[in-house]
């Protein structure tokens, strides 16, 4: 099992409904199109920041690693949001 944890600092929404605009695509993405388990965590009620965890099962350490790693690649090519900082654990 795997868990990443990514903190992001949130430029344009002024408001949690466009805060929420921004966070949901990318929640959707990542479910889709890396099978992983993806919710927003922390800093709910602050629309310049937000604080998402994506988790993934798999019986292969390495296979978790790297579908991980690829999703935090994917996450830093947004013009939406800054990556603040990140956390990767495998269990």
């Amino acid at each position: 099992m795997g868990v990443l944890q990514v903190r992001l600092r949130l430029p344009g929404p002024r408001t949690l409904k466009e805060k929420r605009s921004v966070v949901a695509p990318v929640l959707a993405r990542a479910r889709r199109e890396f099978n992983v388990s993806a919710a927003e965590l922390d800093s709910l009620d602050d629309p310049k920041s937000a604080v998402l965890g994506f988790a993934c099962l798999s019986n292969a350490r390495r296979h978790t690693d790297e579908v991980l790693m690829k999703l935090l690649d994917t996450l830093q090519g947004s013009r939406d949001y800054y990556i603040e900082g990140h956390n990767l654990s495998i269990l």
